[in-house]
C-alpha cells in the first residue's frame, strides 16, 4: 500500500521535476477508484454544487454539503492525501469565521488540507488559518464563487494588465501561508512565470501537477466541458445506454432470469401447504 503523500512530499517532486496528480471527487466508489490508480491528492471540490448536486454554480454549496462529502471521499481513500474546499460564505466574513470553518474540515472529516478562492482579498484568512496549524491551499485566476465579478466563467490573465493582478494575488496567498496554489484558465505563458515562484497546481504544462474532476475526466458531466479538460471516457453514454438496456429487458421479461432469483430450499409442496394457511 502507498504511503500518503504529505506537503513535503510536494514540494520534493517540485525540486526532482515529477509531476503530482490530483483529482476532484465528491463521493466513496470514486476516491476509492482514485487511491487504487494511484493518484496522489484528491480535493473535494464546492464543484460538487454543479457535478452532485446540480446546481447551476458553487455559491449554493454549504458547509454541511462539503463536510459530507469529504467524510465520504475519506472513507474511500484512507491513505490518499484530502483537501477540503472551503465552500462561498465559510470564510468570507471573518478571519474567526474562517478559521473555525477550515478546523471542521480536519476534525469532523479527517481531511488533510483545506482549499480557498482569492488572492490579494483573503490574504488575511489564509494567514489566520495557517497560523492555526492547517495546510493551507490557495486558489486564484479563474475563481468560481467569485464568477459574478469576473463576468461568467473565463479565463484570466490573458492580457498583460490582468496577468500582473494574477500575479499579486499569488505572491499575496504564498506570503499570508499557502503552501501551494491552483492555478485555474490562466494561460501557460503566466504559469511558466508563476511556477518558477511557487508551487502551482492546474493550468497548462508548465504547473508543477495536475487536477482535473472526475466528471470531466469520466465523461459524466455533460452540461458543458471547460477547455482546460480532457475526457479520457464516456461514462454518460455508457451508463445512459445501461439504463437503456434494463428498461428493454425489464419490459420484455428478459430481466431477471433465472440466475437472478434466489429459489426456495423447501419443497414445492411444504410451500402450498404454507399457503393454505392463508387461505
Amino acid at each position: 500500500m502507498a504511503k500518503k503523500k504529505s506537503i513535503l512530499d510536494l514540494h520534493k517532486m517540485k525540486k526532482t521535476g515529477e509531476k503530482a496528480i490530483w483529482v476532484t471527487a465528491y463521493d466513496f466508489p470514486m476516491a476509492s477508484f482514485a487511491e487504487q490508480a494511484g493518484i496522489d491528492m484528491i480535493l473535494v471540490g464546492d464543484s460538487l454544487g454543479m457535478v452532485t448536486l446540480g446546481y447551476d454554480g458553487t455559491v449554493p454549496v454549504t458547509m454541511e454539503d462539503c463536510i459530507m462529502h469529504c467524510k465520504a471521499v475519506r472513507r474511500g481513500a484512507p491513505n490518499t492525501f484530502i483537501i477540503g474546499d472551503m465552500p462561498f460564505g465559510s470564510y468570507q466574513v471573518t478571519a474567526g469565521d474562517a478559521v473555525a470553518n477550515a478546523v471542521r474540515f480536519l476534525k469532523e472529516a479527517n481531511c488533510d488540507a483545506i482549499k480557498l478562492e482569492g488572492g490579494v482579498r483573503v490574504a488575511d484568512k489564509i494567514r489566520a488559518i495557517s497560523d492555526a496549524g492547517i495546510v493551507v491551499f490557495g486558489h486564484i485566476g479563474l475563481t468560481p464563487q467569485s464568477s459574478g465579478q469576473l463576468g461568467g466563467f473565463k479565463a484570466q490573465g490573458l492580457f498583460v494588465d490582468s496577468a500582473r493582478e494574477v500575479i499579486k494575488d499569488a505572491i499575496a496567498v504564498q506570503e499570508a501561508g499557502a503552501l501551494a496554489i491552483l492555478l485555474e484558465g490562466i494561460p501557460p505563458e503566466l504559469t511558466e512565470f508563476i511556477a518558477k515562484k511557487l508551487y502551482g497546481i492546474g493550468a497548462g504544462e508548465p504547473c508543477d501537477g495536475q487536477v482535473l474532476v472526475c466528471g470531466d475526466l469520466l465523461g459524466m458531466f455533460q452540461n458543458f466541458t471547460p477547455k482546460f479538460a480532457k475526457k479520457y471516457c464516456n461514462l454518460a453514454e455508457i451508463i445512459t445506454n445501461a439504463f437503456k438496456e434494463y428498461i428493454d429487458e425489464a419490459r420484455s421479461g428478459a430481466f431477471p432470469s433465472d440466475a437472478h432469483v434466489y429459489h426456495a430450499k423447501d419443497s414445492k409442496e411444504a410451500f402450498e401447504v404454507m399457503f393454505k394457511e392463508f387461505k
